[in-house]
């Protein structure tokens, strides 16, 4: 069966994006790979291996490019905490910007949160213990 391996962002500061996802998010750096010839350098960060059936954000740090547009296509990465109201408490405490405090979803009652990246993507909190009731549509 095809496994979901990573989802890739562009970032215009490769330390400043590895910090956060690291020390805000807590994942772990699991690789980089520099290429000279075509200038980019990629690191991936997530909360385990491919290889263990864990997905991945890829970080593309293109040399000289220190922002883009986001556009109106892309909406957001969504990470699933035991418990999103501590985790938010931990990612204000290390510097991360919260933007949307955690609480049931309008007209549910699944508890999310939002949280801006340091390039502006946004990535949804979600209570691991609701976030299997929205897989069952």
């Amino acid at each position: 069966m095809p496994q979901m391996l990573h989802t890739m962002i562009r970032v215009g500061d490769l330390d400043r994006s590895i910090k956060f996802y690291t020390e805000v998010l807590g994942m772990t750096l699991l690789r980089q790979s520099v290429n000279e010839e075509y200038k980019y350098t990629l690191a991936f960060v997530g909360f385990g291996e491919e290889r263990e059936g864990h997905a991945v954000v890829e970080l593309t740090y293109n040399w000289g490019v220190e922002e883009y547009e986001m556009g109106n296509a892309f909406g957001h990465l969504a990470l699933g905490f035991e418990d999103i109201y501590s985790a938010c408490d931990k990612i204000k405490a290390a510097g991360g910007e919260v933007t949307r405090e955690p609480g049931p979803v309008l007209g549910g009652n699944t508890h999310i949160a939002f949280v801006r990246d340091p390039d502006g993507y946004m990535i949804e909190l979600i209570q691991m213990s609701q976030a299997s009731a929205g897989l069952d549509n």
